[in-house]
């Protein structure tokens, strides 16, 4: 049986924000497994769809995954034949990646995963009290983030 400690930070903001990240990541599988992707895919889809040509570089920040994670995606992405890696003509030790025609083909396709997960999650809830929580949990996130100790880039 579970402490009234351990209880009350499973039902905190924290402890509901975490399952509604992790509900929303499986969700957000279900809907994308019919296509081969997963959630970080689809993001550097989503990015590339529409914010154009990207330093990867760029995109390990954009998404905070690690470098070698990301190195995995973009891999993926590229033997899947929706993005392809052009070096960067400042360095071309550095990549920058770009929908290939496949992949512009295939983000027509996709569902919005994000777009059905709030549809559903919020259906019914007022504007206004959806952007009191996002206050709350942008604040949260802040504070705490400033309190990280700071990350050095590597080169």
């Amino acid at each position: 049986m579970p402490s009234d400690k351990r209880r009350a930070h499973h039902e905190s903001v924290g402890g509901w924000a975490k399952r509604l990240h992790l509900t929303s990541q499986s969700v957000m599988e279900s809907l994308l497994r019919p296509f081969d992707l997963g959630p970080t895919q689809w993001y550097v889809l989503c990015h590339l769809a529409e914010e154009g040509p990207t330093p990867q570089s760029a995109l390990v920040h954009l998404l905070r995954v690690e470098r070698a994670t990301m190195s995995g995606i973009v891999a993926a992405l590229v033997r899947k034949g929706y993005v392809e890696q052009i070096p960067d003509p400042g360095d071309q030790r550095r990549k920058i990646l770009r929908l290939t025609a496949g992949g512009e083909e295939l983000w027509e396709r996709l569902p919005d995963p994000v777009d059905e997960i709030l549809a559903i999650a919020f259906e019914g809830v007022p504007q206004e009290a959806q952007d009191h929580a996002i206050d709350v949990l942008r604040a949260a996130t802040e504070r705490l983030t400033a309190r990280l100790p700071a990350r050095h880039p590597r080169k």
